[in-house]
C-alpha cells in the first residue's frame, strides 16, 4: 500500500515539469519561424549591396548620356558632315535616324520622332484594313489628351485629326506629322548640330572609348638611396 502512495506524486511531479516544458518549447517554436520571416537591416543591407554589384543591375546606367550616342555602327565623318546638311538628309539615313532619336532622348522629347517614325510606318500600310488599328493606336499614344506619349500639336491641327480617326485613310495624320518635323528642325535639330555627340563624329573622335588614365608613381629603390635612417623617432 505504501508503494503507490509514493509513486502518485511522483507521477505529478513529473507531469507538471513535462507540461511546463511543453509550454515552453511551444512558446519557443511561435517565435523562432517569427524571427526567420523577418529579416534583419543587416541582411537586407547585404542583400542590396550584393544586387548592386551584378553587372546586369547596371547595363542602364549610360542609356540617353550624350556619351553614348555615338556607340552607332561606324558613323564616317564624311557621313556625319552629310546629316548637316539638312534635317531631311539626317532622318533619310538610319544611322542619322538612330544617332537623333539617342540625342532626342538625352532632352526627354523623344515623343516626336517616334510619332513621325509612327506616321511614317503608317503611310505604308498596304491595305484599308491594317488603317484603322494603326490610326487608332497613334492616336491614343500620342495625341488624345492625356496620352502616355502626347505631342505638341495646335488646337486645329488636333481637332482635325481626331474627327478622322474614326474613318482614317493614308493622309489622316499628314498635318500632325508635318507640325511634329517643323517643330523638330526648327528646335532639336539645330541643337543636336552643336551637341558634343555630333561633333565628335564629324571630327572622327569616338568618346565611348575609355580615356587612358595615368598610374600614380610609385616609389622605388632608388628614391631611397642616399636617404640616411633617423634613429632618434625611436
Amino acid at each position: 500500500m505504501e508503494t503507490p502512495l509514493l509513486l502518485f506524486p511522483q507521477l505529478n511531479i513529473s507531469a507538471s515539469k513535462d507540461k511546463s516544458y511543453y509550454k515552453v518549447m511551444k512558446s519557443t517554436l511561435k517565435e523562432e519561424p517569427h524571427k526567420a520571416s523577418k529579416p534583419g537591416a543587416k541582411q537586407k543591407r547585404n542583400r542590396l549591396s550584393l544586387l548592386l554589384q551584378k553587372p546586369e543591375f547596371h547595363e542602364g546606367d549610360h542609356l540617353g548620356k550624350p556619351g553614348n550616342l555615338t556607340k552607332a555602327a561606324s558613323v564616317s565623318p564624311e557621313e556625319a558632315v552629310k546629316w548637316g546638311e539638312s534635317f531631311d538628309k539626317l532622318l533619310s539615313e538610319k544611322a542619322g535616324l538612330d544617332a537623333f532619336t539617342k540625342f532626342l532622348k538625352t532632352e526627354f522629347s523623344e515623343e516626336n520622332i517616334e510619332f513621325w517614325i509612327a506616321c511614317e510606318d503608317y503611310k505604308k500600310s498596304k491595305t484599308a484594313h491594317e488603317l484603322l488599328p494603326k490610326a487608332k493606336a497613334i492616336y491614343e499614344t500620342f495625341i488624345q489628351k492625356d496620352a502616355p506619349k502626347e505631342v505638341n500639336l495646335d488646337f486645329q491641327t488636333k481637332e482635325v485629326t481626331s474627327q478622322n480617326i474614326g474613318q482614317p485613310i493614308i493622309t489622316t495624320f499628314d498635318a500632325a506629322q508635318n507640325t511634329v518635323y517643323r517643330l523638330m528642325e526648327q528646335d532639336s535639330y539645330p541643337r543636336f548640330l552643336r551637341s558634343d555627340s555630333y561633333l565628335n563624329l564629324v571630327k572622327g573622335r569616338n568618346p565611348s572609348r575609355p580615356t587612358l588614365r595615368r598610374r600614380s608613381r610609385s616609389f622605388t629603390v632608388n628614391d631611397f638611396q642616399g636617404v640616411r635612417p633617423d634613429f632618434s623617432v625611436w
